[in-house]
């Protein structure tokens, strides 16, 4: 006998999810975990202060992109929460009056905790490589390590890894540096 099909997670099912939560649809599946923890918001809210400034107004760096905290995903089937997103102006020259996107961001960044990390690296990564994401950074507050890959034709090649106290410059953000440490609470 069959087994019954697996049900479809729908934008309904993640409407129902507690906001104490975040919600994704990953490959079909709800996919649910609690907020991030402090070291984990400490890190990307860090990240977002270092590049809002220059690139989101304009102020000591370059301008021309919107940089956003955990913006709604609409990449096919699935619905993606990113810790950081970016979009370069020329692209997207307006933000949308829905309250998600369904433009592929330029950038992503994951700030990598222990209960995301797996789902990050072997379900997300392959999502943002195939819908054409250019540019992913992978955070990992409790290894002081700042993964930078970028897309070579739908798969991910790793451009380097800093860690600890290393300066930071690098693509698409390299018109500027800052100290990795600035990321983190200790």
């Amino acid at each position: 006998m069959a087994e019954p099909a697996e049900h479809q997670a729908t934008y309904e099912d993640l409407l129902r999810v507690p906001v104490r939560l975040v919600a994704e649809i990953v490959n079909g599946r709800l996919v649910t975990h609690p907020r991030p923890a402090p070291r984990h918001l400490r890190a990307s809210s860090s990240l977002g202060g270092a590049l809002d400034g220059p690139f989101d107004k304009g102020h000591g760096g370059p301008g021309g992109w919107w940089i956003l905290d955990e913006p709604e995903l609409h990449l096919g089937p699935h619905i993606l929460v990113p810790d950081l997103a970016g979009w370069r102006r020329t692209r997207l020259p307006a933000l949308p009056e829905t309250a998600w996107f369904e433009l592929v961001p330029d950038w992503v960044c994951e700030v990598l905790s222990p209960g995301t990390a797996a789902g990050d690296r072997t379900e997300k990564l392959p999502i943002y490589a195939e819908y054409g994401v250019n540019h992913v950074w992978l955070i990992d507050p409790q290894l002081h390590t700042l993964e930078a890959l970028e897309n070579d034709t739908g798969r991910w090649r790793l451009l380097t890894t800093l860690n600890g106290q290393d300066r930071v410059s690098l693509s698409p953000f390299d018109a500027i540096a800052f100290d990795l440490s600035l990321l983190w609470a200790d």
